[in-house]
């Protein structure tokens, strides 16, 4: 197993005054169940490896966290890469806001984020409330590079749309899923932050398992050379996280639509496409 190396700067006992900043670097992974097949036989095996092949690379994105003891913020780093996958004649655009140009503030002092992000388009400022995660602190304990790091566990329960569609037609099925989120925390870094929308621990948060997706820190500097400014995003439009959620919705079956229009490909084939994540 390839092991994870933390580069850390060796400072001072004042490192964690209230001036102390620093920066982690994160990686994501994402487990996917794809399922492709066509109105006129089995699923294409080749195709499925292929296309299981190339949505996991997307999947795969690299973010920095820069935090203080109360704040931060965390953007995903500038990649060169294409927001749709192809392969064989297939095409697959992957929805969603605005990726790398997401900006997420977090204020664990106040209990507030501020999420800068785009969508077709149009800038949007989410701001709302920092969630109560009500994590159940245990004694287990790993190494993560040079940090000793203990585990914290929640559940929650959420509504789960599956959407698919067969010959031009869409079918949507709801579910109830339990959800279990697992982070594991070091207290020698003294600030409850991790990340994404992730917190409230004694401590900062280095890995999180939440459902099929792994966030894992490759990489922190504490105090770092060049000056961190950990600024709030003003510019978008002002919407609750409610609301926001409503936006998407209603862009998702937009991208459905658009997608159902250019369903067939040259041959008359029609293609089903099922993403589970």
């Amino acid at each position: 197993m390839k092991k994870i190396i933390l580069l850390t700067l060796l400072l001072s006992t004042s490192m964690f005054s209230q001036n102390f900043t620093g920066k982690a670097t994160y990686k994501t992974h994402q487990k996917l169940d794809l399922k492709v097949s066509t109105s006129k036989g089995a699923p294409n095996s080749d195709i499925q490896k292929k296309l299981h092949a190339q949505l996991m690379k997307h999947f795969q994105k690299t973010y920095t966290l820069y935090f203080n003891k109360s704040a931060s913020t965390y953007k995903q780093n500038q990649e060169l890469s294409s927001p749709q996958v192809q392969t064989d004649g297939i095409q697959i655009r992957i929805g969603g806001s605005g990726g790398g140009t997401d900006v997420l503030y977090k204020n664990v002092a106040d209990k507030e984020y501020i999420n800068k992000t785009e969508v077709s388009g149009k800038r949007f400022l989410i701001k709302d409330t920092l969630e109560n995660f009500d994590w159940n602190l245990t004694g287990e304990t790993k190494n993560i590079g040079n940090y000793t790091c203990y585990k914290a566990i929640k559940t929650r329960k959420e509504i789960r749309t599956l959407t698919s569609m067969t010959d031009g037609e869409t079918e949507e099925k709801e579910e109830e899923v339990t959800i279990e989120t697992v982070a594991w925390y070091t207290p020698d870094i003294p600030v409850s932050n991790g990340p994404k929308l992730f917190w409230g621990l004694p401590g900062l948060i280095l890995e999180v398992q939440d459902g099929k997706q792994t966030i894992v820190c490759t990489e922190i500097v504490l105090n770092p050379s060049e000056k961190i400014e950990i600024v709030a995003p003003k510019k978008g439009k002002k919407v609750t996280q409610e609301k926001f959620d409503k936006i998407m919705e209603e862009h998702t079956k937009e991208m459905m639509e658009r997608f159902k229009n250019r369903r067939k490909s040259k041959d008359g084939n029609s293609l089903h496409i099922e993403i589970q994540g």
